[in-house]
């Protein structure tokens, strides 16, 4: 059987045996629902209240800040509706329309939702294009702020390219200006691909909320968190429960959010700057050795384990698919568009053509990755790339 290599870990990572073996007790001895008031309940209960201190100790935040849900997907919707939310019950239905700023590399689900909203008439939206190299540009951001500005969602670390947004300095812009405003400004952070491998202190980030998930860094599926700063304003947008302090109502995940647990205890041993160094060893052999070759997103503010490429006069997808051949599971972007033909959005807002955007290729390490396979799958692309771009030649030939 071949064996297969993996360098998708951004879209998702394998569950570590240990933590694994740490959820099983919560599928069946103890599967109390956290909510009841009998021992098995409060036992499940008491493993939520675990994790919950582990998850604020990585945030700097405090363990009343943390609201479980199934991942970041929810935990980015329920930033921004219930954002709105809080906003629509406090000034009714009369008020003016709020602003959100976000920008064009976002997930799609923190675009989509902005985009409906804005779309229903709900809100008004700006959305910042980037440099490049997927930065966006803080006087731009600073000049898009409106009187009736409520919230900014910026992601920490772009999923596709790698790209290191200034957080930080976002952070201290936001509390500059809120300490001279009526309306204050929200800051919210998808840090999704951040939490893995930077800092994630939420007091030196200035975020009033940020999101995650635990499948990212070696915890199960079905698990995330959102950090909502305690005073933010903001209102559940589901009904049916009191669980998570009122905020996210329905039972909890028990065995999930154990894993999301250990999994954060783990993430010191994740080896990022090993990750970091065997990155830019693909890196580089990549541009010297393939012709015509160039990577995609900033080259130093980029995640450690982030290598996203492009190939003048090939097509990614049947690059892609013949890596797969090879036993080597890689991507061409987001996980959750990989069912659509069309271009990546984040290149295309690089600037990229649209053929450029579609000859591209992403590779992101894990803890597991070796230099072997790094090596193997080297020579795989500049096999693979040469005989696409002679396919390629030939078809064009045939046309003149």
């Amino acid at each position: 059987m071949q064996k297969k290599i993996y360098l998708d870990y951004a879209a998702t990572t394998p569950v570590d045996k240990e933590t694994l073996e740490k959820m099983m007790p919560y599928f069946s001895n103890d599967f109390g629902n956290p909510s009841s008031v009998h021992n098995m309940g409060q036992t499940a209960n008491a493993a939520i209240d675990e994790t919950r201190n582990k998850v604020a100790k990585i945030l700097n935040s405090k363990q009343s800040e943390i609201i479980f849900t199934s991942g970041a997907t929810e935990s980015n919707n329920l930033a921004i509706r219930g954002t709105l939310s809080h906003y629509c019950a406090k000034n009714g239905k009369n008020a003016p329309k709020p602003h959100f700023i976000t920008s064009t590399i976002e997930h799609h689900c923190v675009l989509e939702t902005i985009e409906s909203l804005e779309k229903a008439e709900l809100i008004e939206a700006t959305f910042l294009p980037v440099d490049s190299e997927g930065l966006i540009d803080l006087e731009k951001l600073k000049s898009s702020i409106r009187d009736n500005t409520l919230l900014i969602s910026i992601m920490y670390v772009n999923n596709e390219i790698g790209t290191i947004q200034p957080i930080v300095e976002i952070g201290n812009l936001i509390k500059e200006l809120n300490s001279n405003r009526k309306n204050k400004i929200i800051f919210h952070s998808d840090a999704v691909q951040a939490l893995n491998y930077l800092d994630c202190d939420t007091k030196k980030l200035g975020v009033d909320m940020l999101s995650f998930s635990a499948h990212k860094f070696y915890g199960p599926k079905g698990a995330g968190a959102l950090y909502i700063k305690k005073g933010t304003p903001f209102k559940s947008i589901q009904t049916g429960g009191v669980q998570e302090f009122k905020l996210r109502a329905g039972t909890q995940n028990v065995p999930a959010i154990v894993g999301l647990g250990i999994a954060v205890d783990e993430i010191k041993n994740n080896n990022a700057l090993e990750i970091k160094k065997l990155r830019d060893y693909l890196i580089e052999r990549v541009l010297k050795e393939i012709p015509a070759s160039y990577l995609n997103g900033h080259r130093e503010k980029r995640s450690p384990n982030n290598a996203n490429f492009r190939f003048d006069n090939i097509e990614g997808e049947g690059l892609l698919l013949s890596l797969d051949m090879e036993g080597i599971c890689a991507s061409t972007g987001s996980a959750c568009s990989s069912g659509s033909l069309d271009p990546s959005h984040v290149l295309l807002a690089l600037g990229l053509r649209h053929e450029q955007a579609h000859g591209s290729l992403r590779l992101t390490l894990g803890k597991h990755t070796t230099r072997e396979e790094i090596d193997f799958t080297i020579e795989k692309i500049k096999e693979i790339v040469a005989r696409l771009r002679q396919i390629s030649g030939n078809v064009l030939s045939e046309f003149k």
